[in-house]
């Protein structure tokens, strides 16, 4: 599994004109890309990470300061541009794999306390955040 993580001010992710998940404050936004071999191993890994990565302000994770997460779904993370100009996707999880991976991936980090808001798999979603520090790591596990 595969994540961007961005530590934002806020953020928020709209779906068909409708907020669907929003942070109004200092936390994470997390996108998750699956790709063909990941298992409910991985995502209990990455949730683990997630809860625990030091990279608020102080170098506080979310478990330190009750920090909520938003977690967005992406398979475009997968995206190989090494030929061409035109990425394949063979890398990226089909959405019958990649979906319920990530779903577990949020349902750790709330069993994890983590207060999670979330985009809906496979729409057309509008992201906006603020990027604090600017931070923004790249995550496998």
């Amino acid at each position: 599994m595969r994540a961007v993580v961005q530590r934002v001010s806020t953020a928020s992710v709209v779906v068909d004109g409708r907020t669907v998940g929003a942070i109004d404050e200092p936390g994470l936004l997390v996108l998750v890309g699956v790709t063909h071999t990941d298992t409910p191993a991985e995502a209990a890994r990455l949730a683990a990470k997630l809860w625990t990565l030091r990279v608020l302000q102080g170098e506080k994770s979310c478990s330190d300061i009750a920090a909520p997460l938003l977690v967005i779904s992406q398979f475009t993370l997968y995206g190989d541009t090494r030929k061409g100009r035109r990425p394949t996707w063979q890398a990226a999880a089909p959405g019958p794999v990649a979906e319920p991976l990530v779903d577990a991936v949020v349902e750790e980090l709330r069993a994890l306390g983590a207060r999670v808001e979330t985009g809906v798999f496979g729409a057309d979603m509008k992201v906006s955040l603020v990027n604090d520090g600017p931070i923004t790591l790249v995550v496998d596990v």
